[in-house]
């Protein structure tokens, strides 16, 4: 079989199926992929020590704690580990949940392996390009709101020095819209940009990473100031204003070219 990854990335699957987990072992372990599988999270922070992952996938319906509490619990301790949440559940208001707490995909059960492994791949295509080895680094720093957006680090660094760590999927859309301020987009648009064309045409998806990012940005994310909704269409990013002396001084400097 025909290897689909050329670095051996290692995967951690946490389901309570036994056939399941023996399943997704085998089929991406034959793809190219180192796996590790737990039936629950009891010895997840044993595993993330021992055998630091590049990717977690990620049951809903787990015994004791569930996924969702499991997915918290990741976000709070490894902050820009991809998430992908398997969920048997068909009500849209628990991917919606997921996405909330920070989870770069999902996929509903029954599955085909197949489609596991394109979300896999696609969600590592859009890691940062300095996990590879001998790969270009993507360097450098944008401005987004009163943040700075480390394009090495995947950070969002405020006036006050605060870091905060972000997801792959948090930063390829604020990526998207800190490279491109004043530009409207449509969701599909916005999704297709950040994601690839491996990118899902779930609407809610998108609203609910740009609710997450207005938490972090927004001086009050009820009323946004920098990611602004376009009524009927999508989304904007709106840069701040220069201060009434940046003006000033932009308005001396044309005048002295002027002259």
């Amino acid at each position: 079989m025909t290897k689909t990854n050329e670095r051996n990335y290692r995967i951690l699957v946490i389901d309570d199926d036994p056939r399941l987990r023996d399943l997704l072992q085998r089929y991406l372990s034959e793809n190219g992929l180192e796996v590790i599988t737990l039936p629950d999270g009891t010895q997840l922070e044993k595993t993330m020590q021992r055998f630091p992952p590049h990717l977690v996938v990620l049951d809903l319906m787990l015994p004791g704690e569930d996924g969702l509490s499991i997915c918290r619990r990741l976000r709070n301790t490894y902050e820009s580990v991809p998430i992908i949440m398997l969920t048997a559940r068909r009500e849209e208001v628990d991917r919606i949940v997921g996405l909330e707490m920070g989870a770069d995909d999902y996929l509903g059960k029954p599955f085909n392996p197949r489609e596991l492994l394109a979300r896999i791949n696609a969600v590592l295509r859009r890691a940062p390009k300095h996990e590879l080895a001998g790969a270009p680094t993507e360097t450098g720093t944008l401005p987004f709101g009163s943040f700075l957006l480390d394009l090495a680090a995947r950070t969002l660094t405020s006036k006050t020095g605060e870091v905060t760590h972000l997801s792959t999927a948090e930063f390829s859309l604020l990526r998207v819209l800190a490279q491109h301020p004043r530009q409207p987009f449509t969701r599909e648009r916005l999704s297709l940009l950040a994601r690839g064309k491996d990118h899902d045409t779930f609407d809610r998806a998108i609203d609910m990473q740009i609710s997450r990012l207005r938490r972090m940005v927004e001086p009050d994310p009820i009323n946004p100031r920098y990611i602004q909704t376009v009524r009927g269409f999508g989304y904007i990013y709106v840069p701040e204003a220069p201060t009434s002396d940046d003006a000033k001084a932009e308005t001396e400097s044309e005048e002295m070219d002027l002259s």
